[in-house]
């Protein structure tokens, strides 16, 4: 649910096995003078930091523009403090991908959602009666359905990949009553994410 700006992960030495491989093709010669010759281990290649704009683009991607494009978009520093790229008028929050995750999640989200995030970071009860909407349009991510805060996929913690999707947070119980809470759901159709949790949350997929 946490919360693309993508970040190229390649490296030098990927190049040169490329390059090895093509002179290799070209010259059968080379090819055995290369196996003779120790191989050079390459530095990998640093990872480039996203600009301003492409944290904006990235956090944007995550609704409908008639709703991103007025929306207050953040980023996370590298110490964990929040900084506003650019402020809303709407009252929803944009924030753009985190590259450590698994997969695509910028996500956009309104206040009572914002409150709701905020809960869940804290290791906090969420807000009563305050009912959130969320999308997340570029994508999800990689994630536990029943442990909030699991990090990795273990045998028991119902690892699940998500899609496209907007989300429903702060509800009634009832109102997550009508929907499935399978462990193992059926991601192509709307399911209750975390049930039993005070972070339960509706997830209903979109193409």
């Amino acid at each position: 649910m946490y919360s693309s700006n993508p970040v190229q992960r390649l490296t030098m030495g990927i190049a040169l096995i490329a390059c090895t491989l093509c002179v290799q093709a070209a010259d059968p010669q080379k090819s055995a003078e290369t196996k003779a010759t120790p191989a050079t281990k390459a530095a990998p290649a640093a990872k480039s930091t996203p600009t301003d704009e492409e944290l904006i683009a990235s956090a944007r991607s995550a609704a409908p523009a008639k709703v991103s494009h007025n929306a207050t978009i953040v980023a996370m520093n590298a110490d964990g403090s929040m900084r506003t790229l650019h402020k809303g008028t709407n009252g929803f929050t944009c924030m753009p991908d985190e590259p450590s995750t698994p997969g695509p999640d910028p996500m956009c989200v309104d206040a009572n959602s914002m409150e709701f995030v905020h809960a869940l970071m804290a290791h906090k009860p969420p807000p009563a009666g305050k009912v959130g909407f969320m999308y997340m349009l570029a994508g999800g991510t990689d994630a536990s359905n029943t442990d909030p805060y699991a990090t990795k996929p273990t045998a028991t913690n119902h690892w699940v990949k998500t899609g496209p999707h907007v989300m429903v947070a702060g509800a009634d119980q009832s109102f997550y009553d009508q929907y499935p809470k399978s462990p193992d759901p059926d991601t192509s159709a709307p399911y209750v994410m975390w049930a039993g949790t005070p972070y339960q949350h509706l997830m209903i997929p979109v193409k």
